[in-house]
Protein backbone atom coordinates (compact mmCIF):
# COMPACT_ATOMS: atom_id res chain seq x y z
CA UNK A 1 0.00 0.00 0.00
CA UNK A 2 1.28 3.66 -0.93
CA UNK A 3 1.02 5.96 1.81
CA UNK A 4 0.24 8.78 0.26
CA UNK A 5 -0.80 9.31 -3.48
CA UNK A 6 -1.55 13.00 -4.97
CA UNK A 7 -3.98 13.42 -7.61
CA UNK A 8 -5.97 16.90 -9.52
CA UNK A 9 -2.29 17.98 -10.88
CA UNK A 10 -3.07 19.91 -14.59
CA UNK A 11 -2.79 22.90 -16.88
CA UNK A 12 -4.61 25.80 -16.07
CA UNK A 13 -3.80 29.96 -17.01
CA UNK A 14 -2.59 32.18 -15.42
CA UNK A 15 -4.77 33.88 -12.61
CA UNK A 16 -6.99 30.46 -12.27
CA UNK A 17 -7.57 28.10 -9.94
CA UNK A 18 -6.39 24.41 -9.03
CA UNK A 19 -7.11 22.33 -6.56
CA UNK A 20 -4.43 19.18 -5.92
CA UNK A 21 -5.29 16.25 -3.29
CA UNK A 22 -3.02 14.07 -1.04
CA UNK A 23 -5.12 10.42 0.08
CA UNK A 24 -3.21 9.21 2.78
CA UNK A 25 -3.11 5.39 4.10
CA UNK A 26 -1.84 6.27 7.63
CA UNK A 27 -3.43 4.39 10.40
CA UNK A 28 -3.18 7.57 12.89
CA UNK A 29 -3.93 10.54 10.46
CA UNK A 30 -4.84 12.86 12.50
CA UNK A 31 -1.63 12.64 14.35
CA UNK A 32 -0.06 13.56 11.68
CA UNK A 33 1.20 17.72 10.47
CA UNK A 34 0.42 17.09 6.07
CA UNK A 35 2.12 19.36 3.76
CA UNK A 36 2.74 20.54 0.03
CA UNK A 37 6.32 20.89 -1.20
CA UNK A 38 7.20 21.60 -4.95
CA UNK A 39 9.82 21.62 -7.19
CA UNK A 40 10.02 23.37 -10.42
CA UNK A 41 12.98 21.74 -12.80
CA UNK A 42 16.65 22.66 -11.81
CA UNK A 43 15.52 24.14 -8.29
CA UNK A 44 15.51 22.80 -4.64
CA UNK A 45 12.60 21.13 -4.05
CA UNK A 46 10.83 23.87 -1.19
CA UNK A 47 8.35 24.01 1.03
CA UNK A 48 5.07 25.45 0.22
CA UNK A 49 1.98 24.64 2.90
CA UNK A 50 1.50 22.56 6.24
CA UNK A 51 -1.37 22.33 8.27
CA UNK A 52 -1.61 20.47 12.01
CA UNK A 53 -3.31 17.30 12.72
CA UNK A 54 -6.57 18.65 13.68
CA UNK A 55 -6.58 20.92 11.09
CA UNK A 56 -6.44 23.89 13.55
CA UNK A 57 -3.30 25.59 12.38
CA UNK A 58 -1.91 25.80 9.08
CA UNK A 59 1.67 27.44 7.98
CA UNK A 60 2.50 28.97 4.71
CA UNK A 61 5.69 30.20 2.44
CA UNK A 62 5.58 33.86 1.85
CA UNK A 63 5.29 33.33 -1.52
CA UNK A 64 1.37 31.80 -1.63
CA UNK A 65 0.25 33.51 1.42
CA UNK A 66 -3.30 34.85 0.08
CA UNK A 67 -3.58 32.74 -2.68
CA UNK A 68 -3.36 29.19 -1.40
CA UNK A 69 -5.37 27.46 1.15
CA UNK A 70 -4.72 23.92 2.60
CA UNK A 71 -7.52 22.04 4.41
CA UNK A 72 -7.50 18.51 5.45
CA UNK A 73 -10.41 16.05 5.94
CA UNK A 74 -9.27 13.23 8.46
CA UNK A 75 -12.61 11.19 7.94
CA UNK A 76 -11.67 10.49 4.39
CA UNK A 77 -7.66 10.91 5.24
CA UNK A 78 -7.38 13.27 2.82
CA UNK A 79 -5.25 16.71 2.42
CA UNK A 80 -6.28 19.32 -0.01
CA UNK A 81 -4.58 22.78 -1.39
CA UNK A 82 -6.48 25.05 -3.23
CA UNK A 83 -4.28 27.28 -5.43
CA UNK A 84 -5.78 30.19 -6.43
CA UNK A 85 -4.08 33.40 -8.68
CA UNK A 86 -2.07 30.94 -9.94
CA UNK A 87 1.30 32.24 -11.42
CA UNK A 88 3.61 30.93 -14.23
CA UNK A 89 6.07 30.57 -11.25
CA UNK A 90 4.13 28.13 -9.37
CA UNK A 91 4.29 25.58 -12.23
CA UNK A 92 6.39 22.55 -10.33
CA UNK A 93 5.56 18.96 -9.28
CA UNK A 94 3.35 19.02 -5.83
CA UNK A 95 4.29 16.27 -3.56
CA UNK A 96 2.42 15.45 -0.71
CA UNK A 97 4.29 14.88 2.68
CA UNK A 98 3.60 13.17 6.42
CA UNK A 99 5.04 13.82 9.37
CA UNK A 100 4.35 12.46 12.51
CA UNK A 101 3.76 15.12 15.06
CA UNK A 102 0.83 14.47 17.89
CA UNK A 103 1.98 17.18 19.54
CA UNK A 104 1.25 19.84 16.29
CA UNK A 105 2.50 22.07 14.05
CA UNK A 106 5.74 23.74 14.94
CA UNK A 107 6.59 26.30 12.11
CA UNK A 108 10.19 26.68 13.24
CA UNK A 109 10.34 23.27 11.42
CA UNK A 110 7.61 22.52 8.96
CA UNK A 111 10.10 23.47 5.70
CA UNK A 112 12.85 20.76 6.71
CA UNK A 113 12.41 18.18 4.28
CA UNK A 114 14.20 15.37 6.63
CA UNK A 115 11.71 15.02 9.37
CA UNK A 116 8.92 14.11 6.76
CA UNK A 117 8.31 10.46 7.19
CA UNK A 118 6.27 9.51 3.91
CA UNK A 119 6.08 11.47 0.12
CA UNK A 120 3.68 10.78 -2.48
CA UNK A 121 5.02 10.58 -5.96
CA UNK A 122 4.02 14.40 -6.84
CA UNK A 123 0.96 15.61 -9.58
CA UNK A 124 2.19 18.39 -11.94
CA UNK A 125 0.84 21.72 -12.00
CA UNK A 126 1.56 23.96 -15.09
CA UNK A 127 0.26 27.24 -15.23
CA UNK A 128 0.14 28.71 -18.53
CA UNK A 129 0.90 32.96 -19.34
Amino acid sequence: QVPVVESGGGLVQAGGSLRVSCAASLRTFSQYVMSWFRQAPGKEREFVAAISGSGAETHYTDSVKGRFSISRDNDKNLVYLQMNGLKSEDTAVYYCAADYKPRGLDPRTAANRAKYVYWGQGTQVTVSS
